[in-house]
Parts: C-alpha cells; sequence; structure tokens
C-alpha cells in the first residue's frame, strides 16, 4: 500500500487527464473510477453518474484525477519532476507533456491541463554541487538559458568548454 498518493483537482478533465498521461509513461496504467452518485452530485453539482476520480499509476506511483469543478487551478508551486537518463527520452518526454500546454525555462512545461512537469537529468544534480563552484556556476548558467533540457550542452558547460 502506498502511503501517500497525489490527488489532481480537475474542472471536469479527470478521465481523460488520466488517459493522457497513462498514454505517455511506458511503465502506466489506469486503475478505478468512481463516479458520483445522487449524494455527491447534490453537493457537488456535478451530474449524477458522471466521474468523480480515476485512479492511475505511472512508474509504480499512484496518482488521483478528481472531478472537483472550477474552484481551485493547478500552480507552479507544485510540480512533477521526471528524470531522464538520454536525450532521446527527453525530446520525447517534452514533445509530449508539452503538446497543447505551454513551455517554460530550465526545463519545466505545463501540460494541456495546466500541471507543471520538470524534465530533468540525474547527473545534473551532482554537476550542481560540485566542490568546484566555476563548474556548478557553468552548469546553472547553461540551464538558465534552456527551456528544453540538452544534455551536450550541460555536459560541455560542466567541462569548460
Amino acid at each position: 500500500m502506498q502511503k501517500i498518493t497525489p490527488c489532481l483537482w480537475f474542472d471536469d478533465k479527470a478521465e481523460e487527464a488520466a488517459k493522457f498521461y497513462v498514454s505517455i509513461f511506458k511503465h502506466a496504467k489506469l486503475g478505478h473510477t468512481t463516479r458520483y452518485g445522487e449524494a455527491g452530485a447534490k453537493v457537488s453539482g456535478r451530474p449524477k453518474g458522471s466521474v468523480m476520480t480515476v485512479t492511475f499509476e505511472i512508474e509504480g506511483q499512484e496518482f488521483v484525477a478528481l472531478n472537483g469543478g472550477p474552484i481551485f487551478k493547478f500552480t507552479e508551486a507544485v510540480s512533477f519532476m521526471v528524470k531522464c537518463n538520454s536525450q532521446a527520452e527527453i525530446d520525447e518526454m517534452w514533445s509530449k507533456l508539452s503538446e497543447g500546454g505551454e513551455e517554460g525555462p530550465c526545463g519545466w512545461l505545463k501540460d494541456k491541463y495546466g500541471l507543471s512537469w520538470q524534465i530533468v537529468v540525474p547527473e545534473w544534480d551532482e554537476m550542481l554541487r560540485d566542490k568546484d563552484a566555476t563548474k556548478s556556476e557553468r552548469v546553472m548558467a547553461a540551464i538558465l538559458q534552456m527551456t528544453k533540457p540538452d544534455m551536450q550542452r550541460v555536459q560541455r558547460a560542466y567541462e569548460g568548454q
């Protein structure tokens, strides 16, 4: 049993979003769908029988997508980091997740539902913590200048090229 499960609040696109996320990641699957009954429909203003929640799993992490109405919106205050091990994986994740959304700086993007994602490379943390401050500063400067991450560009910056 997973102790903590992120719950993502959507206006009315929870099922569509869950299917979208599952289609992007290789190790992902849809779970259960619950529907609003009479009591839930009365309180929420949602139609009886409409989708209330959809569970889904990505890379072993369970999520819940909730159709809660237009009250709350996503902000960059919460984002999901996708660790990529190759430029091909970065390119694929960036292309799929940003489609219909918006690209941001430093590997950040918003998907078409407004959810924020960070496309990152695990080795960059080590580079940014390097004892040689000059190296880590060059890496940070390179990352700050890009939208979609470029592994070679950051590696060259780290090496001083």
